[in-house]
């Protein structure tokens, strides 16, 4: 999500070298003779399937996880399943010159289904729990174990062949069930056998108050927690676990502790987005740009890595996992020369400069009057408020942060001279939806907020420091929800993790007898609350507001401006802008982009005119300009920038602004996406799909922060034509 005006789009830097060569072994594909073996996108049966595999096929396997195996075959990356791949090639066995013989007689062992003697052990098509039960095995049934792998093993019995846990198979055939001894009648403490769970690092084992998938989930149980096992029955366990009792399913106990590794931390990194602000750097389902966009990632937005590979990063951001080009990711925060990175604009206030008309505020690096000047703001002049001590403000305006002295800030619009020649035209664009509907899909795609609410968790993830009082839990498993109420009934705002500590605030009971803790949950961005969703979709809370309505600036039009006033309003003293009103006017004419929208990144990227990429780099020989910071990566800027000034042939400061509008509006206002709102909403194709896609930012509030600049560049004018679109939606 998007906290700066930044507006430039970053081409490609140089492919990123691996670390280090994986260590691979060979395997050969080791299914039916008349079968393939799927090669998918992603480590799941959900994967996108890219490549199917004969019996025989030699594949290089990079790495083992959960069943799955990344390989490479056939010059493709992809995911198979491990049970299906063998150390030997199975096909290289030859058949004599008379008779065709199998390849080779695999070697079995027989063993017998052990389970309670009223019950059955479902055999499945598969080896899964979601595979077709083609029978009921009996116990003291005799099989034939051909293969075993992941805690499956596939048989025959019965003449059919399948797949059956094998955790319910011995060596030895069960004695029938002897008569109870003289001792079975007298009353006594059930005889339990303790177990554990067993599941994958990352899930949960639920415990159920009925032997049901549909009994009422009462515990997560993480991978290794001791139960003890009173009963068994139809694949079901009845289990106490920390004095509570229910039942779980059979197949995800064992009778020996498992072996639980701690993934090394650097399993994952942390890095940031590295692209301006107006495009945003988009993530997709796949690793390929011809996949589907999950979401566009501001300049700057923190992600978690899982892995790199081809060029391509898996990452985790928003709560969503997706794929984007490694090149635009850097492990160091991007710089930034016009924000504040740890001002949060959720928190301030808008103030306006209240001067005489001829006079200027100065904005100072710190709470002195001896302090540098850093700019000078003109009478009415919007800024960011965000904290005042002995006189002096904290304020952001026109990209810049510092300190001006309190007694000219005003809390409410200042009048200013009269706009003779200004208009302000206002059309209705029409939707086939509601806002509670938007609202819904908005919430769906994790729409996020940098607000702080009071966050709720569950008594029963968590383990206390102290029962009676406690002041702190440790967070018992993965995936429990932190919620916006005491109360299942409430938004998630996030998601805690196994081990993680948090701070106990309060505590209260909701409607079913559950206690929920008030706890600290500090993290930057949560999901918002769908009350403050629907305040930024709904117009009406905008329209009539001066600034906030610029949202709805139409920034595919050309506003008519009078170079002249722009040269003397704005861009005098603005470095090798100064005077270059006409080429802003005529890019805007010749692209259909807003001018003030164009002269406000401009002013942002180059420094107000003064960064040494706006003046002129050399390349081959030619001086090259680039005034919106088009392609000039963080980590390179100035050589990356003025790289692609040569190859866009920009070659003087007028080709550099008229070229650059045009990549800027090939972005998102040349697709329809032509005003902020629409930029971050996206109506029209919510409306058309039902889902959240190309949304230019997550932030719930993006749209309304980045109107100030603009608003505070028209104020300086007296000539321009405004059009503001205002979406309207169904009442109902």
């Amino acid at each position: 999500m998007s906290t700066q005006n930044s507006t430039t789009v970053k081409a490609s830097s140089t492919t990123t070298k691996p670390a280090t060569v994986p260590k691979t072994t060979t395997k050969y594909v080791n299914v039916e003779a008349n079968s393939t073996l799927n090669m998918r996108s992603t480590a799941s049966t959900k994967g996108k399937v890219i490549a199917s595999l004969k019996k025989g096929t030699q594949v290089t396997v990079y790495s083992e996880s959960n069943g799955w195996s990344k390989i490479k075959a056939s010059g493709k990356d992809g995911y198979v399943s491990s049970q299906y791949l063998s150390t030997q090639n199975s096909t290289t066995v030859k058949a004599s010159s008379t008779t065709t013989k199998p390849a080779t007689v695999p070697k079995t062992t027989t063993k017998y289904v052990n389970v309670e003697a009223n019950s059955t052990l479902n055999m499945r098509s598969t080896a899964s729990t979601k595979g077709k039960v083609i029978a009921s095995l009996k116990k003291d049934t005799q099989v034939t174990v051909y293969s075993e792998s992941n805690g499956w093993s596939k048989i025959k019995a019965n003449g059919k062949d399948g797949y059956v846990s094998s955790q319910y198979l011995t060596t030895t055939k069960v004695d029938s069930v002897k008569p109870p001894s003289s001792t079975a009648n007298k009353p006594s403490t059930p005889k339990t056998v303790l177990k554990y769970v067993n599941v994958t690092a990352n899930s949960s084992l639920n415990m159920r108050e009925t032997a049901s998938t549909s009994g009422k989930i009462i515990a997560k149980l993480t991978l290794g927690m001791e139960v003890k096992v009173y009963a068994e029955s139809n694949g079901w366990s009845k289990v106490n676990v920390n004095g509570k009792d229910g039942f779980v399913s059979s197949q995800y106990l064992i009778t020996t502790k498992p072996a639980i590794s701690v993934p090394p931390k650097e399993t994952t990194k942390v890095k940031y987005v590295m692209v301006n602000s107006l495009s945003g750097l988009s993530m997709y389902t796949e690793p390929s740009t011809k996949s589907s966009v999950i979401v566009n990632i501001a300049k700057g937005v923190k992600v978690t890595v899982y892995s790199e590979s081809n060029g391509w990063a898996k990452i985790n951001v928003y709560g969503h996992d997706g794929y984007v080009k490694s090149e635009n990711l850097s492990s160091s925060v991007p710089s930034s020369n016009n924000s504040d990175s740890n001002t949060s604009q959720s928190q301030s206030k808008l103030k306006y400069v209240n001067v005489d008309a001829n006079s200027v505020l100065n904005m100072r690096s710190s709470a002195s009057v001896n302090a540098s000047i850093i700019s000078t703001l003109t009478r009415g002049t919007a800024v960011q408020y965000y904290s005042e001590s002995n006189g002096w403000a904290r304020v952001t305006a026109n990209g810049k942060t510092g300190y001006v002295s309190t007694q000219y800030l005003s809390s409410t619009a200042i009048s200013l001279p009269g706009s003779s020649n200004s208009t302000k035209k206002v059309i209705y664009d029409n939707y086939n939806i509601s806002i509670d509907n938007l609202v819904k899909i908005q919430e769906a795609a994790g729409a996020q907020t940098d607000s702080k609410y009071h966050t709720y968790i569950r008594e029963d993830a968590l383990k206390l420091n102290n029962p009676s009082k406690p002041t702190s839990g440790v967070v018992q498993g993965n995936g429990w929800n932190v919620r916006g109420g005491a109360g299942t009934s409430y938004w998630v705002v996030g998601k805690v993790n196994n081990g993680d500590t948090l701070s106990i605030i309060s505590q209260q009971k909701d409607s079913d007898g559950y206690t929920w803790y008030e706890v600290s949950y500090n993290k930057t961005w949560v999901n918002a609350n769908p009350d403050d969703i629907k305040y930024y979709l709904d117009p009406n809370n905008f329209v009539d507001d001066s600034i906030k309505s610029l949202q709805f600036l139409n920034l595919s039009k050309s506003t008519n401006l009078d170079a002249a006033e722009v040269n003397n309003k704005i861009l005098a003293g603005k470095g090798i802008l100064a005077g270059k009103a006409s080429s802003f006017i005529a890019a805007g004419e010749i692209y259909g982009v807003n001018e003030i929208y164009l002269i406000s990144h401009a002013l942002l990227e180059t420094g107000n005119g003064t960064s040494q990429l706006a003046n002129g780099v050399q390349v081959n020989g030619r001086t090259v300009y680039n005034m919106y910071g088009i392609g000039a990566y963080d980590n390179s800027a100035l050589s990356s920038g003025a790289q692609f000034a040569y190859n866009a042939g920009w070659f003087t400061p007028e080709e550099a602004i008229i070229g650059g509008a045009e990549f800027i509006a090939n972005g998102y206002i040349n697709s329809g996406q032509d005003t902020l709102y629409k930029m971050r909403w996206n109506p029209s194709a919510a409306a058309s799909s039902g889902k959240a896609t190309h949304q230019y930012a997550t932030d719930i509030g993006w749209a309304e922060k980045q109107v100030i600049q603009i608003y505070n560049l028209y104020s300086l004018l007296n000539s321009y034509e405004l059009t503001l679109q205002i979406p309207k939606y169904l009442s109902y």
